[in-house]
């Protein structure tokens, strides 16, 4: 018998056997070996979307991106009055190679304010990361939704207000003149000022932090917590275990990938621990105490017009800042989290 012979449904099934591309009609359209679709098509069947996305990436681009070229001022002695065009500027600056590096790394006040950015961050990495994981716990266990929703509500107010409020608001209540100090006055006991006492300056801004912003991070893991299952509860519950045993074994295993995620972009930030935050009270305890890297180069590059000087300074703290991210989120894959990104 002759081939022409066969049916052609069963050669076409041969055919789809041997070759899949053609079962979805495609036949001739390039395909991944694989079997996934082809870059090409799925421009084609994403284009859509691509479109809609088109305008974020370009403000991503020219906000975050075209900035990172300005850079270049780090190796040369920049000086922004040559013109009043900056890229005529920065073409017109005389180069000086790694010389504004050397200065940096031979400047005792850059060591000093790289030795306060660490003990904020170490101290805030200590008592402000694990707060608000406490405080959903906490929220997560009250029965009435209604007590639950005025006091997600009353934490998370504070994220609202300005550093200069919360300044304030400190400084009404621990300053020279604020409440706490008026009382040990009024019962016999010399006041206190923690707001100009340096020694204590390290744990104020972290008490700031957390009074502002751990009602985001509730918020946070107040979500995580929304995504397990009852089944698991009642499954524990079902086994003999009390409420310490379900928060140790269900509860904080659905957290752990959001605070991996969270200590990794945490890990990210430790070189920036508020900049605002702390400019507003560097003179009441004075650069010694307060100076941190993002003062450093506001002080430098603004107040001081050395901008290659300070462009310098921001360079390596961003360069030591991925690097803390790449460790970081290294760190999470060893532990079976995804991180920032997949391996």
């Amino acid at each position: 018998m002759s081939n022409s012979t066969v049916p052609r449904s069963r050669t076409e099934a041969a055919t789809t056997e041997k070759n899949p591309a053609v079962s979805d009609g495609t036949a001739g359209s390039p395909k991944a070996p694989t079997g996934r679709l082809s870059l090409r098509l799925r421009f084609r069947r994403d284009r859509v979307l691509l479109l809609m996305t088109l305008p974020a990436v370009l403000l991503v681009l020219l906000f975050n991106y075209v900035p990172i070229l300005g850079n270049v001022v780090a190796f040369q002695d920049y000086d922004p009055y040559i013109s009043d065009n900056g890229i005529v500027s920065i073409l017109n600056s005389p180069w000086v190679g790694l010389e504004n590096f050397e200065r940096i790394f031979a400047d005792s006040a850059f060591w000093n304010a790289v030795q306060n950015t660490l003990i904020l961050f170490f101290l805030q990495l200590l008592l402000f990361f694990p707060i608000p994981i406490l405080l959903a716990l906490l929220i997560n266990s009250v029965i009435r939704p209604r007590v639950r929703a005025i006091s997600q509500a009353i934490l998370y107010l504070p994220h609202f207000f300005s550093w200069v409020l919360v300044v304030a608001v400190f400084q009404q209540l621990f300053g020279g003149a604020g409440i706490f100090s008026q009382l040990l006055r009024e019962h016999g006991y010399s006041g206190l000022d923690f707001m100009t006492d340096p020694d204590t300056f390290a744990l104020l801004i972290t008490a700031q932090s957390v009074w502002k912003d751990a009602g985001w991070g509730i918020i946070v893991f107040l979500a995580a917590l929304a995504s397990v299952s009852p089944d698991l509860y009642e499954a524990a519950a079902m086994d003999g275990a009390g409420r310490w045993r379900r928060m140790w074994h269900v509860t904080l295993p659905a957290l752990r990938p959001v605070i991996a995620l969270l200590l990794v972009l945490r890990v990210g930030d430790a070189l920036t621990v508020g900049f605002e935050q702390i400019l507003l009270q560097r003179d009441m305890v004075g650069p010694g105490a307060a100076e941190v890297l993002d003062t450093f180069v506001w002080w430098n590059g603004v107040r001081n017009q050395d901008f290659g000087y300070a462009a310098a300074a921001g360079l390596v703290k961003g360069v030591v800042s991925i690097g803390l991210v790449l460790a970081a989120n290294k760190v999470a894959h060893l532990m079976g989290e995804q991180g920032v990104y997949k391996k």
